[in-house]
């Protein structure tokens, strides 16, 4: 049986010095990815555009999955914090205002680093450490979750749990294949009338009439 490819670091970088290798050998693994491909991200490779040696990068990555974990996780704490910024204070607010700052939101987040987002998306293995990894994290959904229990009251489904991942899951699909695969068919005003019909679509399965 194939071993798994290790996806954890060997160990951490704790002085400036072997910081800034380690960010060096990210931002490499990075542009490759996007430039070339996942196939095409081997650790001579990454060295090489990193500026590195081999044997410095296995200081601290046991192979390329290592180093592609470390990219997809700093572009995940990305998109988390342009999620939480965009979300902030929505529990104050009434559904169909939530439900669309909701919606823009992760258009937003889809739009961070777009073409490294597509390759995390579309290439990437989901092996170890990688298997986990989703644009609508167990954050967003516990938030969504809460969200909806706070306004019990003006909603018409029973299920909170059930409500959370039918929206979550679409949300996630129509805002994932706007921005990754219909980008450049749809404008501004196409991707904002976008969010308008999804908002509404959200809302309309969730609100009593």
């Amino acid at each position: 049986m194939a071993r798994k490819p290790l996806t954890e670091p060997r160990k951490t970088a704790s002085q400036e010095r072997s910081r800034a290798t380690v960010d060096a050998l990210i931002d490499a693994t990075a542009r490759i990815l996007v430039k070339e491909g996942f196939d095409k991200a081997s650790t001579n490779r990454i060295a090489e555009v990193a500026g590195v040696s081999v044997g410095s990068l296995y200081q601290y990555f046991p192979g390329k999955e290592a180093l592609v974990a470390a990219v997809v996780e700093r572009h995940q704490q990305e998109i988390m914090q342009t999620f939480r910024e965009g979300v902030a204070g929505i529990l104050a607010q009434p559904l169909e205002k939530a439900i669309r700052q909701i919606v823009a939101v992760a258009v937003k987040a889809h739009r961070v680093d777009p073409k490294l987002h597509h390759v995390v998306a579309e290439q990437i293995p989901r092996v170890g450490k990688l298997e986990k990894l989703a644009t609508f994290n167990s954050e967003n959904y516990t938030l969504f979750r809460t969200y909806l229990e706070s306004h019990r009251h003006e909603l018409r489904v029973d299920d909170l749990e059930l409500a959370t991942f039918v929206c979550v899951t679409s949300i996630e699909a129509l805002t994932h294949n706007a921005v990754l695969h219909y980008s450049k068919a749809f404008p501004d005003e196409t991707m904002e009338a976008l969010v308008d019909e999804s908002a509404r679509l959200v809302t309309g399965y969730l609100k009593a009439s």
